[in-house]
């Protein structure tokens, strides 16, 4: 099977061209795949394949490295974007993208990085899902015998943004866990640990549901951004600093979409037999 090895600021993919192979992979083959010591190494698999909506060009399905399914992802839909055109599978350099979460529009800039429109964020707590009443800019969580503030909403996939005061020294490997798997989250949830610098830039890190913490997360980017204005602690345009670089998300409020603008780099390509 033929892959792609990219990145988005240091979240790293298998990224696989469902559209002229025929890809059919197990929950263990995908771990495989993922795995840094035994396969090719990854934060996430992503699979291109021919569109099913009508207004798509393409259909993007996301595998989490545990072999898991999941609905959407920021720095993974602008490495999408940078691999359907330079496989030449289109001449478009705005594409829309089918995803589990739904429809989304990634642009290839003139400067090499891509800009993704991530869709309206969602707070209703059904559909996040959220045990609680999502509405509020930020709602108590009890965890490991603490009540934390948190902001809950989904970016096509459910996130749970807290506000810390020092991002490095922030208990990213003991609280994400217990975040990612609470009760209150059916679905598991992303945990976000946001440092605010000034009103135009943060500092984040993010426990991802099913990956562990990873050098960047582009719908946890736009999550805390998001949380942040609705808290009355940013505005927009805002600079995210992840470990892996720098994110720029606008978002003007209401009903308005999010957009996330980054780096989407091609590693190296290969051939693996499974």
């Amino acid at each position: 099977m033929k892959f792609t090895k990219m990145h988005g600021a240091g979240n790293d993919f298998v990224v696989l061209d469902g559209v002229r192979q025929h890809i059919e992979l197990s929950a263990e083959q995908l771990r495989l795949l993922a795995d840094r010591h035994f396969g090719v190494g990854c934060d996430q698999i992503l699979l291109v394949e021919k569109a099913r909506h009508p207004e798509a060009d393409f259909r993007y399905r996301i595998f989490n490295a545990d072999g898991g399914e999941v609905e959407q992802c920021g720095n993974g839909a602008r490495c999408f974007a940078r691999f359907v055109y330079e496989q030449k599978l289109t001449s478009k350099r705005e594409i829309v993208v089918e995803t589990k979460g739904g429809l989304i529009s990634p642009r290839l800039e003139q400067d090499g990085r891509v800009t993704v429109n991530m869709g309206v964020p969602v707070f209703d707590a059904a559909r996040i899902p959220f045990d609680g009443d999502s509405g509020a800019a930020a709602v108590p969580l009890e965890v490991a015998g603490e009540t934390l503030a948190i902001s809950v909403l989904s970016m096509g996939n459910p996130h749970a943004v807290q506000v810390v005061a020092d991002v490095e020294q922030a208990p990213v490997e003991g609280l994400g866990p217990l975040i990612e798997r609470h009760p209150r989250f059916p679905k598991r949830v992303n945990a976000g640990f946001m440092q605010v610098v000034d009103r135009g830039r943060i500092r984040l890190r993010v426990y991802e549901r099913g990956a562990g913490e990873t050098l960047s997360c582009g719908t946890g980017a736009c999550a805390a951004v998001v949380a942040g204005i609705r808290r009355g602690l940013l505005d927009s345009p805002v600079n995210v600093a992840t470990r892996g670089g720098v994110l720029t998300i606008a978002w003007a409020g209401g009903g308005a979409a999010v957009q996330m603008t980054g780096p989407a780099v091609t590693v190296f390509a290969g051939e693996i037999n499974l």
